[in-house]
């Protein structure tokens, strides 16, 4: 190691000396940062959810607002969405198939409770987005779930939530493999 460091500064060090005695010194090429790489693009299919559709709509609008990496898009007419959203009378749940692929149900039996419907939306999203329950847990951690109790009403990831999903879809886009995922998540 110390002989490449060593034959790595001597190089330079004649390299620089060379252009100093050539009279004309060139200056490197300054380092133009990566352009950004594009959002990854999920549609969804909210035309099952009922009388939750604004819910979920909010709940994706959250998500847009939140991170950077992944868009939340509704699904054109005849377009095979990435994530399919449906009410039904019992607890919410997801049942990611993908990283961004799945299905969410918006439980009418949570709402019933008085839980707050945008956040129930933008939980289970969370959930397709690839990140898990962590319960207990404050109201300030959408992925706490209905641990935060029915007072809580906050639909928004915090700092460490926001990150994760982040690192899922960045490592997407940069072409590394996210963590294979397949479950189901009963809030």
């Amino acid at each position: 190691m110390h002989v490449r460091m060593l034959s790595g500064g001597l190089a330079a060090a004649c390299l620089v000396s060379l252009s100093l005695t050539s009279g004309q010194a060139a200056a490197a090429a300054p380092r133009t940062p990566a352009a950004p790489l594009a959002a990854r693009v999920l549609t969804y299919d909210a035309g099952g959810s009922a009388e939750f559709r604004s819910a979920v709509d909010r709940g994706a609008a959250i998500w847009n607002e939140s991170v950077d990496a992944v868009e939340l898009r509704p699904a054109a007419a005849g377009q095979r969405a990435n994530i399919r959203v449906l009410a039904d009378n019992g607890w919410p749940r997801a049942l990611p198939t993908t990283l961004g692929n799945g299905t969410v149900y918006i439980g009418r039996q949570a709402v019933d409770q008085g839980y707050n419907t945008v956040r129930i939306s933008a939980h289970e999203l969370g959930h397709i987005l690839g990140l898990p329950d962590r319960k207990p847990g404050p109201c300030s951690s959408l992925m706490s779930g209905s641990s935060a109790g029915t007072a809580c009403t906050n639909p928004y990831p915090n700092a460490a939530e926001k990150a994760e999903v982040e690192g899922n879809f960045g490592d997407v886009r940069a072409g590394r493999a996210p963590a294979a995922r397949a479950e189901v998540i009963v809030d």
